[in-house]
């Protein structure tokens, strides 16, 4: 028979965190829109729900972003070529319906393109998703008008995936909806939407980590195994699982995860692995053969070295950095003073794969904006780095103006493309900063502030620590003080007592 004491705090559902009493900048920006909400403000008796509306934003910023690219849908890119860099609208999707054969009823993986890439080389669910748009390309008129059909195909799945990804990031943090407004209104998100199909990987990950923080990790492993198969960073995700896994003892739940993860990618690429292994392992032939390419400080040391690393050393490098970041990454998570949030980790590992490599495509912001949301809720800080990253944006396609205008020099010079660069990377580091800083001093966590442990956690949320390393493993009752607002975060010390249910309605 329930206590009176678990009844009580069962009937009471914790209140919702409204970002513009404890955001500044969100705050200061609810003005447009009448102010904050006010105190005693009905919530939850209308249609618009925080899912509804944020959905609906997320579409209408990905509109925008299709409205941005109209300039080369009416011709840029398919008369000049440089006249798609100049007014930043390229994508990769018209190109690649012709250069992968798809305009010619090639199967991908089965049948060998006539240029230089002998076959597709994207992951075999991305693979999957080109075809299914190519089916439902009209194969009749010009080049170009099917071209532009493929285009709006795409676009129009993607904008499913979109929704998707603003819906779920939106659920994860159940008392946190409004934080999704970040996702749906993130400008580097709508200007890379469309240039290429990572936000299939993105929306399934997305999906994932709203599957764990439900507490499902075989759905979390299948949508991670996809999520894989659609493109490689989403593994890295199970790196900090583990650590955290670790530090927790829920080895059972972390098996189901990774096991989930194997079946749904085997899945998937098997049957391309036995029937057209060579197609199969192009993506990654090319990954690994790739020189240093556009967005890396890579190509900052290779563009002002006379004698630049070759391939196979900075492929040796770039692991080596990985794998220290990835270290790294696991230290904290096992020494510092509570657990890390698993969003907190999710970004930084993420964003460790994206700083070393070797490449960095202008797309591959949306592999971290819902992961930095989940990170780290406060508009200031996602708006410095979205900033940085819509500069990034602008200096990749000037730099490619400047490049292919020939004597004309329309667009940024070598020096002012390295500047962009650094803006993209510093933009990052100073996102990954704040992020170790609240995992090192939880009290500066927005979303410890209000009470939670870790909300997009699952198991993890509010569970006892049973491995723990440094200051952080000393006996209850000697931890060291802590300055700043006194919150029960749920997660004890090792050997510690767990919450009860009203501590984790806090």
């Amino acid at each position: 028979m329930p206590s009176a004491e678990s009844t009580q705090a069962s009937a009471h559902e914790p209140e919702p965190v409204l970002p513009t009493r404890e955001d500044p900048v969100a705050r200061s920006g609810s003005e447009l829109i009448g102010g904050p909400l006010g105190r005693f403000a009905l919530t939850g008796t209308s249609w618009w729900t925080p899912v509804r509306v944020i959905a609906l934003l997320a579409i209408g910023m990905f509109a925008l972003g299709l409205v941005q690219k109209a300039p080369c849908y009416n011709g840029a890119w398919f008369f000049g070529a440089s006249s798609q860099y100049t007014k930043a609208c390229y994508s990769d999707i018209p190109h690649l319906y012709q250069g992968r054969g798809f305009a010619d009823g090639l199967v991908p993986y089965f049948d060998r393109l006539p240029g230089d890439m002998p076959y597709l080389e994207y992951p075999v669910l991305t693979g999957v998703f080109m075809e299914v748009a190519g089916w439902l390309t009209p194969g009749s008129g010009t080049i170009q008008h099917q071209e532009q059909w493929y285009w709006m195909v795409n676009a129009g799945m993607l904008m499913v995936c979109a929704a998707v990804i603003a819906v779920c990031v939106t659920r994860t943090h159940a008392r946190r909806p409004w934080d999704g407004l970040l996702v749906a209104l993130a400008p580097a998100f709508a200007l890379t939407a469309t240039i290429n199909w990572d936000l299939l990987a993105v929306a399934l990950t997305a999906a994932a980590m709203l599957m764990w923080s439900r507490s499902r990790p075989i759905a979390f492993g299948v949508l991670l195994g996809l999520a894989t198969a659609a493109k490689l960073y989403p593994l890295f995700l199970l790196g900090p699982l583990f650590v955290l896994c670790w530090r927790a003892g829920r080895w059972r739940e972390f098996g189901k995860a990774l096991g989930g993860t194997a079946v749904a990618w085997i899945v998937v690429n098997l049957p391309v692995m036995v029937l057209a292994w060579d197609g199969w392992a192009q993506f990654y032939r090319f990954s690994h053969d790739r020189g240093v390419d556009f967005g890396s400080f890579w190509l900052i040391l290779a563009q002002n070295s006379t004698d630049p690393l070759t391939t196979d050393t900075v492929n040796t490098l770039a692991t080596l950095l990985v794998l220290l970041g990835c270290a790294g990454i696991a230290a904290l998570t096992l020494t510092a003073p509570r657990r890390p949030r698993f969003a907190q980790l999710a970004f930084l590992v993420v964003a460790v794969f994206i700083l070393t490599n070797k490449v960095y495509s202008p797309q591959y912001v949306l592999w971290l904006v819902p992961l930095a949301v989940l990170a780290r809720p406060r508009w200031r800080d996602f708006l410095i780095w979205q900033a940085c990253e819509v500069l990034y944006f602008l200096g990749i396609w000037m730099y490619l103006a400047y490049t292919t205008s020939g004597d004309a020099h329309k667009g940024l010079p070598q020096d002012g493309y390295h500047w962009a660069i650094a803006a993209h990377l510093l933009g990052t580091l100073y996102l990954c900063a704040v992020v170790v800083r609240d995992i090192l001093l939880p009290e500066r966590d927005p979303v410890r502030r209000s009470g939670d442990d870790d909300p997009s956690g699952g198991v993890l949320d509010g569970a006892r620590d049973v491995f723990v390393l440094g200051p952080a493993a000393r006996p209850v009752g000697q931890e060291a003080p802590v300055e700043g607002p006194s919150v029960d975060w749920g997660s004890g010390a090792a050997g510690g007592p767990g919450p009860s249910p009203a501590d984790r309605s806090l």
